[in-house]
This record gives C-alpha cells, sequence and structure tokens, in this order.
C-alpha cells in the first residue's frame, strides 16, 4: 500500500515555475513568453533573473506562438505560456501551420488544464487539449503528476528537440514524487505493482489511482498503477506488459473520454492484446463552475469511481 502524505501539496504550475528557473541557470538558449498570465505561471523569478529572456506578448496568443515559432530559427528554445484552453483551442490554427506543420522546436506551457481549474467554469476548463495535440504529428505531449515531475518534465522537455505540448494544472495537489528524479520523455513509470487489474491514470489522477488501489488492496484486489505522464509517444512496452499479466485495464484522466490517454491505450490494446478495460474520464460534455473536489465528484473523477471501473473489468475476464 502506498501512502501519500497530504500534507505536502504544491500546485504543478509551481512546478513549471521552478523547472524555468532551474533552466534560466544552465541553458542560456531557453526563453520564455506568456499571454499576459506571468504570476498564474509562476515565471517571476525567471524574469527576475532573465528580464532579456522574456517576451510579454499580452492577450494575443496567436502572436506569441508565431512569435514562438520565430525564435527557433535563431536557435531559442522558447517556452510558450498561458492557460491550456487559449493554449490550445484558440491558438490551433497557428500551432498547425507555424510549430507542428513547420518542425519548429517550441515548448507550449499549458496550465490551469482540466476540471481541476474550478471555479472559473466550462470556458476554462478545457477538456479537449490532450486529443488536439497529440492528433498533431510531431508533437510530443507530456502530463505531469506533481509538482517535482512537472520541474523535472519541464528541464526534459528542453532537453527534447521538436514541439512540446506540456501539460499542468491550478489547484495545490499531493506531491508523492522524488525530488530527484530522471524524467525520461515516453517512459511510463510503475508505482506499483498487481496481478488482478491495470491501472493507467495521468495528471492530477494519478494520485486518484493511488487511492483507488489502497482501496482495491482492502478489498483483496491487486492493483497495478501506472503513471503514464507522456501520452505521445505512448510507452506501448508498458501497457502491454501489465496487460499481459492482469488481463484487465482501467484508464484514468481529467480529459474528455474521447481522444485522451483512454483512446490511446484502447488502440494500443486493439491491435496488440485485446482486454476488458473502463474509461474513467468526463462523458462528453463541458464543465462548470465549482471546487476541485466538487467537480471531480459529479464528473466522476474520484478514486471511488476507479474502484467501481476496475470491479467491473475484472468481472468481464
Amino acid at each position: 500500500m502506498i501512502k501519500i502524505d497530504y500534507s505536502n501539496q504544491k500546485d504543478t504550475r509551481s512546478g513549471f515555475g521552478a523547472g524555468m528557473v532551474e533552466l534560466g541557470k544552465t541553458n542560456p538558449d531557453v526563453v520564455a513568453l506568456c499571454a499576459d498570465l506571468i504570476g498564474s505561471l509562476k515565471l517571476d523569478k525567471f524574469i527576475e533573473n532573465h528580464p532579456e529572456r522574456f517576451f510579454q506578448c499580452g492577450i494575443a496568443e496567436a502572436n506569441m506562438i508565431g512569435i514562438a515559432a520565430g525564435l527557433t530559427i535563431g536557435g531559442k528554445i522558447p517556452f510558450a505560456s498561458t492557460f491550456a484552453n487559449f493554449a490550445t483551442g484558440r491558438v490551433y490554427d497557428q500551432i498547425r501551420q507555424s510549430v507542428a506543420y513547420s518542425g519548429k522546436n517550441v515548448k507550449i506551457a499549458a496550465s490551469h488544464a482540466g476540471l481541476t481549474l474550478g471555479e472559473d467554469g466550462a470556458t476554462h476548463q478545457i477538456l479537449e487539449d490532450i486529443g488536439l495535440m497529440q492528433m498533431l504529428p510531431g508533437f510530443t505531449v507530456i502530463n505531469p503528476c506533481d509538482y517535482n515531475q512537472t520541474k523535472a518534465a519541464t528541464i526534459a522537455a528542453a532537453n527534447h528537440q521538436g514541439p512540446v505540448y506540456l501539460r499542468f494544472g491550478r489547484p495545490k495537489w499531493p506531491v508523492f514524487t522524488p525530488e530527484d528524479q530522471e524524467f525520461v520523455i515516453g517512459k511510463a513509470w510503475k508505482i506499483s505493482e498487481g496481478k488482478d487489474v491495470s491501472i493507467f491514470a495521468t495528471g492530477h489522477m494519478v494520485v486518484k489511482a493511488i487511492e483507488a488501489a489502497n482501496q482495491l488492496e482492502e478489498q483483496g484486489i491487486s492493483a497495478e498503477v501506472i503513471n503514464i505522464h507522456t501520452i505521445k509517444p505512448l510507452d506501448r512496452e508498458a501497457v502491454i506488459e501489465s496487460v499481459r499479466k492482469t488481463g484487465c485495464a482501467v484508464t484514468a484522466e481529467e480529459h474528455q473520454r474521447l481522444g485522451g490517454l483512454g483512446s490511446a491505450i484502447a488502440q494500443v490494446l486493439a491491435e496488440e492484446h485485446p482486454v476488458p478495460l473502463s474509461f474513467v474520464a468526463v462523458q462528453d460534455s463541458f464543465g462548470e463552475s465549482g471546487t476541485t473536489e466538487q467537480l471531480l465528484t459529479k464528473y466522476g473523477l474520484q478514486a471511488s469511481n476507479i474502484v467501481e471501473a476496475a470491479r467491473s473489468v475484472i468481472s468481464r475476464k
């Protein structure tokens, strides 16, 4: 049983800010762009240390993506940052044409993703961004689970050649990964061994998956929990190896059921090793205003929902 220390919580966007501070010290080519959300993206310290390497683009996200693409031509590594809704849906044409199609080394840093944005409501709670970004040829899509992993992922994104979508969130969330972790893009992290069901989770839902595994253990069910922090490229080997052992799987994500982690896992299993599979995700709807926990409960993204899904797929083996 894995214990989560709920007294140790930090927002994942602060992990991005910490990663940028580290990159500011170690990589002179890294520059930051922001669409009038410096405080929300936790860029204050980077700007204080490297004012000449920051570009305030204002509320002009499409222009920010164009500037970022241009900066790569001169060898810079731009992190274009704003809320996830504006970083993807609002500027999809610019991302597709100027970044993906052109193969530019742009890093899109997207905060306030998913339902856990909370009270700002449905217009800001993008639940389609993973699907949008993983469909773009050549894009890497990363969705880390806590502060430490977001910091490590930010540094790894800078060292990766090619466009990256880095997704993180607003609320304070339990920190449970090691500070000195090695973040390998495309390599899943097996958190716990299990033999009865595989639980593949991403982002904030990794903690919920751990909670669910602990509850299942109390019921005599052994759950294997795997953190899929990189949705594209997906660690196919880790997915297949796990389900060959357990014979069934559950996916858990703070995203629409269609187009996200669940869809990616389902495609791999359909091609390689079909097993009973259940999806814990938002069921084809928009969000609404509410607290983080209220929304996770209403939209079926709590540990209890993962437990229910796990018991269901086990019964279908």
